[in-house]
């Protein structure tokens, strides 16, 4: 277990019999949970700093119309919520579930606050994973800020494409990313094939071809 967890970026840098000493100096637990069990609501209070050892879980949320919008896949080794450990609101802003059995390691508030003590590496780890994450949900916010799909897809293709390149492979299929963009599977495809009708693009499964880089730049201007 301690070797998965030395991968962690909370632990990055530490060796895996460091990492045991540190936690069996403190209390912690294993939990394992089985596919599509709910690890916290939202609004739950975070007491816990929570990790994946093993397997992966989801944070998704409901909108007001009762569409479900995945925020993001978390797989081992990451953290879950390390941000919201601390702070005046320490709740859980979505709900986690898990997308398979999965192994996680539960390490309570006050025995973070000894393991800083302990380990400055750990303590800067944790610094750096919170701040990644603020600027991760940052970088979201504004992505989710495009009004249409075709938007949200031209500024997708263009963050993963590079200026030697017109060929682009997509890491999710067309309903991970439906469910990444928060809309439904066939407006995604509608727009995909709208794209491609406009020959800005061409779709080969998750292969995307630009076919004209400058208007697929104007389509977010």
């Amino acid at each position: 277990m301690y070797h998965h967890i030395a991968n962690s970026p909370v632990f990055k840098g530490l060796a895996p019999d460091t990492i045991e000493t540190l936690l069996k100096s403190v209390p912690f637990r294993i939990k394992n949970v089985n596919e599509q069990q709910v690890i916290a609501q939202r609004e739950d209070e975070c007491v816990n700093l929570i990790l994946v050892v093993h397997g992966s879980v989801r944070g998704e949320m409901l909108d007001y119309s009762g569409k479900i919008l995945k925020v993001e896949d978390i797989y081992a080794p990451r953290p879950i919520a390390a941000a919201f450990l601390f702070g005046q609101n320490n709740r859980y802003p979505v709900d986690v579930i898990s997308n398979e059995e999965t192994t996680l390691l539960v390490i309570p508030k006050e025995s973070v606050l000894k393991l800083f003590q302990q380990s400055e590496l750990f303590l800067k780890n944790y610094l750096n994973a919170i701040s990644n994450r603020a600027q991760f949900l940052s970088q979201r916010i504004w992505f989710l800020s495009f009004k249409t799909i075709k938007e949200k897809l031209a500024q997708y293709i263009l963050n993963l494409s590079t200026k030697d390149s017109s060929r682009v492979l997509l890491p999710l299929t067309q309903k991970e990313l439906a469910e990444y963009f928060g809309v439904t599977r066939p407006s995604l495809a509608r727009a995909l094939g709208e794209l491609e009708k406009d020959q800005i693009i061409e779709a080969k499964g998750k292969e995307i071809v630009i076919l004209n880089r400058t208007l697929l730049i104007q389509l977010l201007n």
